[in-house]
């Protein structure tokens, strides 16, 4: 029988509640011990909906709970780094919610106390279990398209109206907040999962809407520079009235692949669904990406279904094995804190108006 292990979660807000507990809740070895919650309300209380688990208020009374094994850190983003150090040092494994840090030096540290600990250490990237970016990982391995020139994924939405001011914590300017830390993580991740660390990057980070809390990012562009002429096109915009909104376009030599629509796990775990439910992480047929290829000289264009989905229960049953040792952390740190990195070239880039050269130190983020 294989062993199981005692899970803590630190936060019970919509991360923990849409995007780590039903998918912990279905895996077989992971069992919920624990929930920090400091300031419960009526419509929001962990004890109620997790009767026969514990409840505590402060961190540092879950981690020193000796029964648990590992703790999913799901709280705002400028907390991540000290809460990340102090599990760490308590000799917990740790998930911690994406971005990974606000900056690449503390990543750095984390990864180098994870490893003197002897402890694991992952970020939940969960796109990388999106069923479109799955079905297109193969079209690359494949070589279906050819040699890649340009690679464009998108996560934009039609939302105009500024926040108010302090309405929630995405609504102010802090480290690690605004939108190339929290949807540009995703993507960026995706490219470099898809094609390495990029040789130079060219960034535009600013706000869409007009009126909204002063510093805050609301949308970025990133320009993702590789050898070979290929360019790749990270962006995420809150002004843009779509019916369809473009997710991916990938153009090579051989033929180009475009999708639109997001993803449907996020929207089907928050309507209940959860892995192993018939259809958690299908598409519909009609929202299938488009291929063209060349055939006999002739450009052809067909639907292309998306691939049978992992799903996002795939990072916590490899998390699992990575606690019974065996196997690597569904998503290793060290490409997280390089995501990190680019993020801080980009916001330097965008603000410097230049491109930078990934290699190089500069002032203000070294």
């Amino acid at each position: 029988m294989a062993p199981s292990y005692n899970i803590g979660i630190i936060g019970y807000g919509l991360s923990a509640k849409v995007f780590h507990i039903p998918l912990l809740l279905t895996t077989p070895t992971l069992d919920l011990h624990a929930i920090v919650q400091r300031s419960p309300t009526p419509d929001n209380d962990a004890s109620l909906d997790h009767p026969n688990i514990k409840i505590y208020n402060t961190s540092s009374a879950l981690l020193a709970d000796p029964a648990i094994s590992a703790v999913i850190i799901t709280t705002i983003p400028t907390s991540h780094f000290a809460l990340c150090k102090l599990a760490l040092e308590a000799d917990k494994h740790v998930v911690v919610e994406k971005p990974f840090t606000p900056t690449s030096a503390e990543a750095d540290e984390l990864v180098a106390l994870a490893r003197e600990r002897g402890r694991l250490l992952t970020v939940y990237q969960n796109r990388r279990w999106d069923a479109d970016f799955l079905t297109l990982t193969q079209l690359l391995s494949s070589n279906t398209l050819g040699r890649i020139v340009e690679f464009a994924t998108h996560f934009d939405r039609h939302r105009p109206l500024a926040p108010a001011a302090h309405s929630s914590w995405k609504a102010e300017a802090l480290p690690g907040g605004g939108a190339v830390y929290d949807l540009g993580a995703h993507l960026i991740d995706q490219v470099v999962v898809a094609f390495g660390v990029p040789a130079r990057v060219t960034g535009f980070v600013g706000a869409q809407r007009e009126g909204g809390p002063e510093g805050v990012e609301d949308s970025c562009m990133v320009l993702l520079h590789y050898g070979g002429g290929m360019m790749a096109t990270v962006k995420a915009g809150v002004v843009s009235a779509e019916v369809e909104q473009l997710r991916f376009w990938v153009r090579g030599e051989r033929g180009s692949y475009r999708k639109f629509h997001l993803d449907p796990q996020e929207d089907q775990l928050k309507a209940g669904m959860k892995p192993g439910d018939a259809e958690f992480g299908v598409e519909p047929d009609e929202r299938a990406g488009s291929l063209t290829t060349m055939e006999g000289g002739v450009l052809r264009r067909e639907k292309h279904p998306n691939v049978r989905p992992a799903t996002y229960g795939t990072f916590y049953s490899e998390f699992a094995d990575a606690l019974a040792g065996k196997g690597e952390v569904p998503v290793k740190p060290e490409g997280a804190r390089d995501v990190i990195r680019l993020i801080e070239l980009a916001r330097l880039s965008s603000r410097e108006g230049r491109t930078l050269s990934v290699g190089n130190h500069y002032d203000g983020i070294d």
